[in-house]
């Protein structure tokens, strides 16, 4: 055994420390070196910028943000509190290089240390561009950038609704250039183009105007245009935030981006219904040339008239054209006017022949109208009227035979009638109000009621049969007499005329 080894070892075994002899430094508790070392981090690194790429980003309920930075040999673990996530210019995703500004601390409670982020940047433009191309793939997945939802500009807008900064040159640009192509009512909703809270005001910008009734205090716009002067990516960063990408996405107006130059190109551009290169080319996209309007218009008014003089110019050879092919108007008439002559000499021939033969007609009816004719004639026909004239006495003859026919008829139904008194030596038959008529009837009703002319009944039994039950019967009605064809009187088997004389 070496011996170093035997002055570390202590083969004593004790169980309690003891102090060595020359040791001054007293043990230190867990929470003291934890302290310690807390106290010579903050101190020695209370400054730092690191550079790396984020890994593991979360967001907390709480609204801390939770990371590490990596590089290509090591890892660190950083948070960042609420308060300065909440000022982040960008939104953070792994992947992405940063550089971010802090301290060093110890988390005693795991023995690691971290950095508490104050402030965090994109780590170059490399880095922006690739979190922008992150953000386009997955707005692009989500079909906000299709071409098939892009809807179509209006041709004469009556209000256009402009998001923009109220101080900046883009508003007097567009203003200007719509006045000297065609004067419109504008809206502007002034908005931050640049900065903390510029996403923010324009997404609400293109929302407030979205949200406009059609028929309220203010006028709805029928387009609306997002304008901004050039700049580098980050100043143009706002017009690439989620925020404002989908708020212009899902306008219902018509929307025109006009953010930075020609070079320039940003994802609200994608979103938007049509892209203008500058602000001023948005004015010149929106609106037509008035002048131009006025032009055509009058062109069309010329081509109008010229088309009118053209189809009548066309239509008149036409007609000439056929007129020259029709016949001449006494070739056409000339066979009528032939018949009308011949027709007019027959005419006169006719009228002569009629009224000779009305004279010969009337010559014969004049001959047979003499007056002793005529006197014979009425004188017959007064005879006539005289035999068929109404005379009383046949009228009272009449009379006196209907009479003496209804007497005979009322003697025959009194003598017909089967309830009427029963002569001495007699009896009416009778079952309730039914009157039985024959002697079967009676056998089988067995029971019956005798009626005789003095007025009384009795009740009797035929053949010596048991009552029957008791049976309703229904009496039938007595039809009505036949009314006996009688005989006039005098033998005559005619009927007397009562026109006869």
């Amino acid at each position: 055994m070496s011996p170093e080894f035997e002055s570390a070892y202590d083969p004593s075994g004790r169980l309690l420390a003891e102090d060595a002899p020359g040791d001054n430094a007293p043990p230190l508790s867990v929470s003291e070196l934890a302290s310690r070392l807390k106290r010579t981090v903050e101190d020695r690194f209370g400054h730092v910028k690191l550079r790396g790429e984020i890994s593991g980003y979360k967001r907390a309920a709480s609204g801390h943000v939770y990371l590490c930075l990596k590089d290509d040999s090591a890892v660190i673990d950083g948070v960042m509190w609420k308060g300065g996530a909440g000022r982040l210019a960008f939104a953070p995703a792994d992947g992405i290089e940063v550089i971010a500004t802090g301290k060093l601390t110890t988390y005693p409670g795991r023995s690691k240390y971290q950095i508490v982020i104050e402030r965090m940047e994109l780590a170059g433009e490399g880095a922006l561009m690739q979190l922008l191309e992150r953000l386009k793939q997955k707005l692009a997945a989500e079909g906000l950038f299709a071409a098939e939802r892009k809807k179509p500009l209006p041709f004469l807008p009556k209000v256009i609704g402009v998001v923009t900064s109220p101080t900046g040159a883009v508003i007097r640009d567009i203003l200007h250039r719509l006045e000297d192509r065609c004067p419109t009512h504008v809206l502007v909703w002034p908005v931050l183009v640049q900065g903390e809270g510029a996403a923010a005001q324009v997404a609400a910008a293109v929302r407030g105007f979205d949200a406009m009734p059609v028929n309220g205090p203010v006028p709805r716009p029928d387009l609306v245009i997002v304008a901004r002067g050039g700049g580098s990516i980050e100043d143009l960063w706002s017009f690439n935030e989620e925020i404002v990408v989908r708020a212009v996405a899902g306008c219902s107006i018509p929307v025109i981006s006009a953010v930075g130059h020609e070079t320039d190109t940003t994802l609200c551009d994608f979103a938007a219904d049509v892209r203008a290169p500058t602000p001023t080319a948005a004015a010149e996209i929106a609106v037509p040339v008035r002048a131009d309007l006025m032009a055509m218009l009058t062109e069309q008014g010329l081509r109008a008239g010229r088309a009118v003089r053209r189809n009548a110019a066309q239509a008149r050879e036409r007609l000439e054209t056929q007129v020259r092919l029709l016949p001449a108007p006494d070739a056409l008439l000339a066979m009528q006017r032939q018949r009308a002559d011949d027709l007019g000499e027959r005419l006169g021939r006719g009228l002569r022949h009629r009224v000779t033969d009305a004279r010969a007609e009337l010559a014969g009816a004049a001959g047979a109208l003499r007056p002793a004719l005529l006197r014979q004639r009425i004188a017959r026909d007064r005879q006539r009227l005289d035999s068929i004239r109404l005379r009383p006495e046949l009228l009272t003859r009449r009379l006196s035979m209907a009479a003496a026919s209804l007497d005979g008829l009322s003697r025959l139904a009194a003598s017909l009638d089967p309830r009427r008194p029963p002569r001495p030596g007699l009896a009416l038959v009778t079952v309730g109000d039914h009157v039985v008529t024959t002697a079967a009837e009676a056998q089988r009703l067995g029971r019956v009621t005798l009626t005789f002319g003095i007025g009384d009944s009795v009740d009797a039994t035929i053949g010596g049969v048991e009552p029957a039950p008791s049976v309703d019967i229904v009496a039938p009605q007595p039809a009505a007499p036949r009314s006996p064809r009688t005989k006039p009187r005098g033998g005559s088997t005619a009927q007397q005329d009562l026109f006869s004389s």
